[in-house]
């Protein structure tokens, strides 16, 4: 299941208008335009001239963004960090680099980063949001929920907050709530490819096939590179008795994600129900080499075993 990742946030420029003399002001601007547009080497580079000039807490966050967003994350903590040195009260720094932390995948130390932020700043629907999101991939589905329920308390209009509520509710064993939250952030967002595929699970967990790949095409339509949609619907096909679309759909999958080790076995066992052994056995021992340690390994492995493999 796929989760939203938070996004980063910007130094405000009105405290870049407040700090800055001129010329650094000039070359805050233009490092926040280049930001703004993708180019994260021209932003690094005019955050680069302010900080010579200054030494600015809002400059070392922006260019920890910059870095944040090329990936470097290392380099981006650093900055937050120096910015926090600088201006202890600044939350946007404490939320980036918490954000910076979760995407190393330390959901500890994003957790305490966003705990800082929401102290700072009790109404940060972001920090709400993503602290939940760190509370889901630990796990912690009750703090997970109690999180995203305050986000919306604070932005109702926050689609992104439903969709991860609905995930989680999902992973309670709760498709019916699931299937409410993925509706509302449907309602407000009704491109929302990922909530389409996940009410299809959800769909798909209560036994209604029909509705599950009903909203499987339908993320189909908004993403035609959404691998797991194809994979899921391959799925509800396979449950329909319907083995040569299941394979088709597998394919697909296969297409846009060569090392989608579940589609291998499920493309595997619908090639076997057809009567091709050969490319069954291909598949399943696919599987095996991209996933020895899966759930079904044991029963790949019988199952070639049964066939004297």
């Amino acid at each position: 299941m796929r989760s939203f990742a938070g996004s980063l946030v910007i130094g405000l420029l009105t405290l870049l208008l407040v700090a800055f003399s001129p010329t650094s002001l000039e070359h805050a601007r233009r490092g926040i335009a280049c930001l703004e547009r993708g180019d994260y080497d021209c932003a690094i580079w005019h955050f680069d001239r302010v900080i010579s000039l200054e030494s600015s807490a809002e400059a070392y966050n922006n260019r920890g963004l910059a870095y944040a967003r090329k990936g470097d994350l290392d380099r981006a903590i650093a900055d937050f960090s120096r910015a926090l040195e600088l201006k202890p009260w600044l939350a946007e720094a404490y939320y980036n680099r918490g954000l910076a932390y979760a995407q190393k995948g330390d959901p500890d130390r994003a957790i305490a980063d966003y705990d800082r932020a929401l102290e700072l700043n009790p109404r940060y629907a972001g920090a709400y949001f993503n602290r939940g999101d760190a509370y889901y991939r630990k796990g912690d589905l009750n703090r997970a929920i109690a999180d995203f329920n305050r986000a919306l308390v604070l932005n109702p209009r926050y689609a992104g907050a439903y969709f991860n509520r609905g995930n989680a509710y999902y992973q309670k064993g709760d498709p019916d709530r699931a299937i409410a939250d993925y509706d509302r952030a449907l309602e407000l967002n009704p491109r929302y490819a990922e909530a389409y595929n996940n009410r299809g699970n959800a769909y798909y967990r209560k036994g209604d096939l029909d509705r599950a790949i009903a909203d499987y095409d339908r993320a189909l339509e908004l993403n035609p590179r959404l691998a797991e949609a194809y994979y899921n619907r391959g799925l509800a096909y396979a449950q329909k008795g319907d083995p040569d679309r299941a394979i088709a759909d597998y394919d697909r999958a296969l297409e846009l994600n060569p090392r989608l080790a579940e589609a291998y076995y499920n493309r595997g066992l619908a090639h076997l129900e057809r009567g091709n052994v050969e490319a069954g056995v291909r598949d399943l021992q696919r599987f095996l080499e991209l996933a020895p340690n899966h759930p079904e390994a044991s029963q790949a492995r019988e199952r070639l075993r049964s066939l004297g493999r």
